[in-house]
């Protein structure tokens, strides 16, 4: 791979899938790889999974880490093109994209939506200048639209958690669920595409009237609006916010009968709760789900480092 946007740049998900799973068992096979190799982390926002996640996984590798946090630690970001920077931004994102560039070997960044301007968020014009002008493979510890990495480790932890059944795919179904912020469509807009890039689960998506997700990244799932009936006979349950798309940056529905609860969960197929973290409790999912034997959480999130370790491998071995 020489980038790791969307799933459009991976060519097979399930060696990518398979790789992780064997990092898994043996965290260390690959511990020169990276050898002499820098991996810059540049944050617009804050992280903690993602952060700590890809750092260890950069350092199974051998590689050094440094980040580096720009809202905090650096001077503010001009994107415009042929602007007069005579305003409060400090320094161009021409010079700064080439300026890592010259430093790291492999540049990973998380950016974040204003949730205002919709046109401006999907053109995803951050992460796609960094990419123009650092002249190195990016990796995106996610963006405005998408989260590939949360997206990759989520399926990695349902291959592991699946059951035999057959000819039959499991179910998937990621509900909305309510919350008080409005929060970006970055993480369900990424697990529709990867799972049904991926093909081998059926995907239900069920939410309130207003929040459909864009077509384009949903394409191939059954979309519904009744959540009990959507968790019928479901394998896995992905619980996750996000406000509106169509009425962008919204939050048109605070309902707390969305709540995932040991109720909700009986009519599933003894399912899966799965969630990207951080959840909170007894709004979007309820403690006797978080805590309950249903809840595949921790393990998820443990399997960040093995999804950047992977990815990071693959990057690394298409430089050599």
């Amino acid at each position: 791979m020489k980038q790791f946007i969307s799933v459009n740049d991976v060519p097979d998900i399930n060696h990518l899938v398979d790789k992780a799973l064997a990092y898994k068992k043996k965290p260390f096979a690959d511990n020169k790889l990276g050898n002499l190799k820098t991996l810059g982390m540049l944050f617009m926002n804050p992280s903690m999974r993602t952060r700590i996640s890809t750092q260890i996984a950069a350092r199974n590798l051998g590689m050094e880490v440094i980040v580096f946090n720009v809202d905090k630690e650096g001077w503010q970001l001009e994107f415009e093109e042929g602007i007069v920077m005579n305003g409060k931004m400090a320094e161009h994102v021409k010079e700064a994209a080439a300026v890592m560039g010259e430093y790291f070997d492999v540049l990973s960044i998380r950016t974040f939506p204003g949730l205002v301007n919709k046109e401006e968020d999907y053109s995803e014009r951050y992460i796609r200048q960094f990419i123009k002008y650092a002249g190195i493979p990016v990796v995106s510890l996610e963006s405005a639209t998408l989260h590939p990495l949360q997206s990759l480790t989520d399926i990695i932890t349902i291959k592991e958690n699946m059951q035999s059944s057959g000819d039959s795919k499991p179910k998937v179904v990621m509900t909305w669920a309510p919350h008080v912020r409005a929060l970006p469509q970055s993480v369900p807009n990424s697990f529709a595409q990867w799972i049904n890039a991926w093909k081998e689960t059926d995907l239900t998506i069920v939410q309130p009237k207003g929040y459909e997700l864009d077509e384009k990244f949903t394409n191939g799932a059954a979309i519904m609006y009744d959540q009990n009936e959507a968790l019928q006979n479901a394998d896995f349950v992905y619980v996750k916010n996000w406000s509106s798309y169509r009425e962008y940056g919204k939050i048109l529905n605070t309902d707390p009968s969305w709540m995932i609860t040991k109720e909700k969960l009986k009519y599933t197929h003894h399912a899966k709760v799965m969630h990207c973290l951080p959840v909170r409790r007894n709004l979007v999912i309820a403690d006797e789900v978080l805590d309950s034997t249903q809840s595949i959480v921790t393990e998820e999130a443990g399997n960040r480092v093995w999804a950047a370790q992977a990815v990071l491998s693959e990057i690394l071995l298409n430089q050599e």
